[in-house]
């Protein structure tokens, strides 16, 4: 029931990326105000994915994936009826809530799982990034034949079933009591050169996925693609996701002479880069593949280097805090996004955020054997 209750959590998560900035581009905000409509809401991510994580490792990740998947339903529910700016900005807090909670509670519990840590990781993200290419397909479909309300009440629903199977899900091992604040196990893992570095390839990992959620609909948009079609080519950054994470989590590994984090940014760099470069279904659908395969097998490199440096009773508070580059990545990416785009459009926006990736990349590149090196 663990990786059902992941599946339909990310279903409900997939709807979201498709249907609330398409919901704001209708109501006429502006690319900076859907910028910040993702961004704003991040700096709250940042704290909560920590103390998420803190309580991960007291009182176990069932709790807390339960917890968020109440967060989806309220979220849903209020974006029904949501109009402007600040109300929107609400649901979109809502969202950071459910997230910020549930991925590194699945990601603790996932590494915990009898058998290979590497192949487990795999199956949950593969079955993440089903439940989302499910979800935003099928969400473009709901948005041409339903429209927006009956979309968000779809979404609520999610949340429930996806709370039903989680209470399937088994309790993890029993956690020793701990006399610190909840928060204090944090400081020694913030002196960990392995999780600092960690942190730099969960930014770069995350960076196509804060455009899946702000910019990669609206360009999809403005080159003239309806809804159905834009679900359908978003999903396939989930479909290279998939690929990536059952194929490659075998041969993913950690360590300062593996290659790894290397290819995978430049790959999410280049995909990036050219997706806008040509308005034709063939480019655009193999730059959205590619840029999911990259940025899942980063995001395993990163969860598994994480677990490997960290206890088991401190393992939810170290993929917080990696977690925090994805909160960084979040925050940034649809912030820079908007601005560029509203001064000089949306296509030289995704040239500037290819070379950010790559710029994350060649540091990697250069940060892998200073981390490991103190190991």
């Amino acid at each position: 029931m663990f990786f059902f209750a992941s599946l339909t959590w990310n279903f409900g998560l997939g709807m979201t990326w498709l249907a609330v900035p398409l919901y704001a581009y209708s109501q006429g905000l502006s690319n900076a105000e859907i910028g910040a409509l993702f961004a704003a809401p991040v700096l709250a991510q940042a704290p909560l994915n920590l103390v998420g994580g803190a309580y991960t490792d007291r009182i176990g990740g069932r709790r807390i994936m339960l917890g968020s998947c109440w967060a989806t339903v309220a979220a849903g529910a209020w974006f029904s009826f949501a109009q402007g700016f600040w109300m929107l900005l609400l649901g979109q807090l809502a969202l950071i809530l459910s997230r910020a909670a549930f991925w590194p509670a699945t990601w603790a519990m996932a590494s915990e799982l009898p058998g290979t840590r590497g192949v487990q990781l795999g199956r949950l993200n593969a079955v993440t990034n089903t439940g989302q290419i499910l979800g935003t397909a099928l969400c473009g479909f709901s948005l041409a034949v339903l429209g927006f309300k009956a979309t968000f009440a779809i979404l609520s629903l999610i949340g429930l079933v996806s709370f039903i199977a989680g209470l399937g899900t088994h309790p993890g091992p029993a956690r020793e009591p701990r006399a610190t604040g909840v928060l204090a196990g944090f400081w020694p893992l913030l002196r960990h050169r392995i999780i600092q570095y960690s942190v730099l390839c969960a930014y770069l990992s995350a960076l196509p996925f804060s455009l899946s959620i702000s910019f990669f609909p609206l360009l999809l948009t403005s080159f003239g693609y309806a809804e159905e079609s834009s679900g359908l080519l978003l999903a396939l950054r989930a479909v290279g996701s998939i690929g990536a994470s059952l194929f490659v989590s075998r041969f993913v590994r950690s360590g300062p002479q593996t290659l790894w984090p290397v290819i995978c940014g430049v790959i999410v760099a280049a995909s990036i880069g050219f997706l806008p470069a040509w308005n034709h279904v063939v480019p655009i659908a193999v730059c959205l593949f590619l840029v999911g395969a990259g940025s899942a097998a980063m995001t395993l490199y990163f969860q598994i280097t994480i677990s490997e440096a960290s206890r088991p009773e401190e393992r939810g508070s170290a993929l917080a805090l990696g977690g925090l580059g994805w909160s960084l990545s979040h925050f940034s990416t649809p912030l820079i996004m908007g601005v560029v785009a509203d001064r000089y459009g949306l296509v030289p926006g995704f040239y500037v955020l290819g070379a950010l990736a790559l710029a994350c990349a060649l540091a990697i590149a250069w940060a892998r054997r200073w981390a490991f090196r103190a190991a």
